[in-house]
């Protein structure tokens, strides 16, 4: 074995061999991106749900995305974007259930509204066909 600089060349060989590896680890490692676009499908999600009426008719619901959009902002915060993913696609299906409820409370207090005016509008009429 030829010497250079005190080594052998099979030990820089498996020095660079080494580093190789390592370096090849370090690249492969994958990186979970910053979950930008399902923050901010998320935030409008929540705001969405909030003008529905939400906060009338579902505060539960709306209550929990915003808690868990809160949640998700510190993990992004704290670069743990997988965790933020999560707590932001959970914060969108909460608001997105805040949303349905409230349009549905919303159509049940119609309905209901419609329904007394139905039966104002029959008492009116069995009083004028009772003279």
């Amino acid at each position: 074995m030829k010497k250079i600089d005190g080594f052998k060349s099979y030990q820089l060989l498996g020095v660079a061999v080494a580093a190789a590896i390592f370096m090849t680890g370090c690249a492969s490692t994958p990186t979970v991106p910053a979950p930008t676009e399902q923050m901010a499908v998320s935030r409008a999600a929540i705001t969405a749900a909030s003008s529905a009426g939400g906060s009338e008719f579902a505060p539960v619901q709306l209550k929990s995305a915003m808690d868990k959009m809160d949640n998700a902002e510190r993990a992004m915060g704290a670069k743990n974007y997988g965790l933020a993913r999560q707590l932001a696609e959970e914060s969108q299906v909460d608001a997105q259930l805040a949303a349905a409820a409230a349009r549905a409370g919303k159509a049940q207090k119609a309905a209901d509204a419609l329904q007394e005016s139905n039966r104002v509008l029959r008492n009116e009429i069995d009083r004028n066909t009772d003279k």
